[in-house]
């Protein structure tokens, strides 16, 4: 009994020093894996420069559809024809295009479309390259119909507004004929002829109020109040380039250091040909308009419905419907009375 006991003692103590044995030569068990959180996604950004080309063209055509018809003077007349001269063609293009870009971002469904591609580095970089390499890939994001809607009806609705003040102030030019001072020559034609080129190579300033509104609606902090609209395609080259840097500033990639990509999506040609085609036809009527009335021609012909007509198109929205000219009378035929003819008489020879 008592050695049984002292077996089962040593045993015990040999499997306490074997198991001591064992722990000091085993490993620690290896940590956990460690799970990396996937990197954030970039905020959407749109550069500081791009809203303030935005705020100047909103302010300009805000300005300009102001104008008013009922001119009293002179100095009225000038007074308008400086605020409406007052943009420089590039830069109010690209203005509208970054404008079109802010709108474009108010839609919640086109932003939420683009933004599952900015959480994976590679694609929303694969995104970005498509984007600048073709702006109409834009279109192939959900709400890309929505954002274009928000595009068109804007920007055409206040293309149409200037083109309604540019029509009122065209008719001004005959009505304004009943009086007396309208028929008096304009003072210092060269001057203003001048002022109007150099004010049309001068970018636009932005109003800083309105500069800071667009930026809290660029990166969906206040958004602005509108209304989308579905619009099908096809899409104007303005209305895609405009959803094009939209969606570059859904993937964070449209902020101040990315201006020269976006410089270059901005480039429209044809929009561009009717701007300055606006500019040199209104040079040219200052350079031979004399009394003040003509002076109201050029301003609302060559200004108001020009530039107008030029971002309605840009737009994509459908031009004024315009009446046809009522037909010219015909002329009255008069008809000649026959002419007697005198017989010959011949004289005789004495």
């Amino acid at each position: 009994m008592l050695s049984t006991t002292r077996t089962r003692a040593a045993l015990t103590a040999m499997a306490v020093v074997v198991a001591t044995v064992l722990a000091s030569c085993s490993s620690p068990p290896p940590p956990p894996p460690v799970v990396l959180a996937p990197p954030a996604p970039p905020p959407i950004t749109l550069s500081a420069s791009v809203v303030e080309r935005a705020s100047a063209f909103r302010g300009y055509m805000e300005r300009a559809a102001a104008i008013s018809p009922a001119f009293a003077n002179g100095e009225q007349i000038q007074s308008s024809l400086k605020v409406a001269v007052a943009y420089e063609p590039k830069r109010f293009l690209s203005g509208a295009t970054a404008y079109a870009a802010v709108l474009a971002l108010q839609d919640p469904t086109f932003v939420a479309s683009v933004r599952v591609f900015a959480a994976d580095p590679a694609q929303r970089q694969n995104v970005i390259n498509q984007l600048v390499a073709d702006p109409a890939y834009a279109v192939g994001f959900k709400g890309s119909d929505t954002a274009a809607g928000l595009i068109i009806d804007t920007l055409g609705n206040d293309g149409l507004k200037v083109y309604q003040a540019g029509k009122a102030v065209k008719q001004a030019a005959y009505s304004v004929q009943h009086d007396k001072w309208s028929s008096l020559p304009v003072l210092d034609r060269d001057g203003r002829l001048a002022y109007a080129k150099s004010m049309s190579a001068t970018p636009g300033l932005a109003d800083s109020a309105d500069v800071a509104v667009l930026q809290q609606a660029s990166n969906g902090a206040v958004p602005l109040v509108i209304t989308p609209r579905a619009a099908p395609p096809p899409y104007s080259p303005l209305v895609i380039r405009g959803m094009s840097i939209a969606a570059l500033a859904a993937l964070g990639a449209a902020g101040d250091n990315n201006l020269a990509t976006i410089d270059a999506i901005m480039v429209e040609p044809t929009t561009a040909m009717c701007l300055n085609m606006s500019k040199l036809n209104l040079y040219q009527c200052l350079a031979v308009a004399k009394p003040h009335y003509e002076d109201v021609f050029c301003l609302g012909q060559h200004i108001l419905i020009d530039t107008g007509a030029c971002m309605i198109k840009a737009s994509g929205a459908a031009m004024p419907y315009e009446p046809p000219p009522p037909p010219k009378p015909e002329p009255a035929v008069t008809k000649k009375k026959p002419v007697a003819k005198k017989a010959a008489t011949a004289k005789k020879k004495s």
